[in-house]
């Protein structure tokens, strides 16, 4: 755990930190089922040990997908073990995380994220196939200089704009162009000054790190303007926290450096996306259940794992890939991991085994989500399709060491694929979502509204006329 990480026993503790320390104000965060991270702030004069226990009551009805006009008393439940300096904010705050309950019941909302993360850990305990579930997100992002964003009846599109476009190599600046940039999917490990980027991305890192989360490490990625920052793994719930810090620091350090990030899985046409590989294993009595002597030093319980994760695929897809844009990466043909199949060295299997020198490090890297879904319900929803695949022992057939690019179209139409499109997705998520339910993890009434709420980006998508479609057919 890092040393700046700030956890309670009791309410009277943080109470006694946050007067010895000048706080003044507590901010109790939430997540919305899209992912967007909410937050109330109260002053510290009314921080008190009731209501560290009673909660704080919020309406629920103003955040998407959540309570009617005519039920909408909610309340945050803070989490005393998850609490960080806010660092970005001018009046000394405190960030807390909370998860929401029902006023009436006192019971954990079903719809909210963070609560279903926090069943998802309960419910591997109560299944007796594990105590303790790690994963290790790798989310990558991208840096601009300028956005511009046209949405009306008569005017749609976009114009992004970074020092680092290869699209800049002939335009004028001031002072000049220095002409240090990465070529098209050419910014893979460059030194300054083609990576223009190293000093933002170390001070994002540095932020995460005083924040509480631990990290390892941050580079360039493959596209100009693509970064990508390291956090150490951690238990599911936690992750999922870490991951909204991780969003937090990356949207604010651009934003005090002039820029501006984004987690669009597809934002540049003609480049890589960004991905979000999720690295997770399986604990049970302090041993990993994913070490073995089968494929690649694997236990029979992980290829299971894994053959739940295949199975359900396409129905996690709507958790894990959870925006229209987010299949703009996901197309065959290209680099993204679209083919359901797993390989200790093949990169382009959606199921990867990272080498591990130790029985500990054993552990499946699922290739295909995005940094734009929820963390905790992407998480929580590979959870269940592994834990699904090693109770109902499925299998994931013979791994793939080939280059699944390279393989004949014959044999490359027998490999299943991940979804094409977000509607395709929530259509899979309708007709297999079983897996979700045990042990009220999810719920219908959850998965429902998520359903809904997605179909709503859908239909604004698809009815609304692309840029694109005025090049190919105005004159038709």
């Amino acid at each position: 755990m890092s040393e700046h990480a700030l956890k309670f026993k009791t309410p009277a503790d943080f109470v006694k930190h946050i007067k010895e320390n000048g706080i003044t104000y507590v901010d109790f965060c939430f997540t919305d089922m899209r992912g967007e991270m909410h937050h109330t702030a109260q002053h510290v004069s009314t921080v008190t040990e009731d209501l560290l226990k009673d909660g704080v009551m919020f309406d629920g009805s103003s955040v998407a997908g959540w309570k009617a006009i005519n039920e909408s008393d909610m309340i945050l439940m803070p989490d005393l073990g998850k609490i960080m300096t806010d660092p970005f904010s001018a009046q000394p705050s405190i960030k807390i995380f909370c998860h929401v309950v029902e006023p009436a019941t006192g019971a954990p909302y079903t719809r909210c994220p963070r609560a279903i993360a926090m069943a998802a850990e309960s419910y591997i305990k109560k299944s007796g196939l594990g105590d303790s579930a790690y994963f290790g997100p790798e989310a990558e992002f991208f840096v601009f200089d300028d956005v511009k964003i046209h949405n009306s009846m008569n005017k749609v599109g976009y114009e992004v704009d970074s020092k680092e476009g290869p699209y800049n190599t002939g335009r004028e600046y001031e002072g000049g162009n220095l002409g240090h940039r990465p070529r098209i999917k050419g910014g893979y490990f460059p030194d300054s000054p083609v990576d223009s980027l190293a000093d933002i991305r170390a001070e994002m890192l540095s932020v995460i790190h005083q924040m509480g989360v631990d990290v390892e490490k941050h580079h360039h990625e493959v596209a100009p303007s693509q970064c990508e920052l390291g956090i150490l793994y951690s238990t599911l719930t936690d992750c999922g926290d870490n991951m909204q810090i991780y969003k937090h620091v990356v949207h604010n350090v651009a934003e005090v450096y002039g820029k501006t990030a984004t987690f669009m899985p597809k934002p540049i046409y003609g480049d890589n996306g960004s991905g979000m590989h999720c690295h997770q294993s399986i604990w049970k009595g302090g041993k990993p259940l994913f070490a073995g002597d089968g494929y690649a030093g694997l236990s029979e319980t992980c290829l299971h794992y894994i053959g739940g994760i295949i199975a359900h695929a396409r129905a996690l897809n709507a958790l894990t890939n959870a925006t229209t844009n987010s299949y703009k990466r996901l197309v065959p043909g290209f680099e993204a991991p679209v083919l359901l199949a797993y390989s200790s060295r093949n990169r382009s299997a959606s199921c990867r085994i990272p080498y591990a020198p130790s029985p500990k490090g054993k552990r499946v890297e699922v290739r295909f989500p995005d940094p734009a879904s929820n963390p905790y319900l992407a998480f929580a929803g590979m959870l269940m399709a592994g834990l699904d695949g090693i109770r109902n022992k499925i299998h994931p057939g013979q791994a793939m060491d080939r280059n699944l690019y390279e393989l004949p179209a014959d044999e490359l139409r027998k490999v299943p694929t991940v979804c094409g499109s977000l509607r395709e997705a929530l259509e899979s998520l309708q007709t297999d979502h079983q897996f979700l339910l045990e042990g009220d993890v999810f719920t219908e009434d959850f998965l429902q509204a998520y359903i809904s709420l997605k179909m709503e980006e859908i239909e604004m998508y698809e009815t609304t006329p692309h840029p694109v479609e005025y090049l190919m057919y105005y004159s038709a």
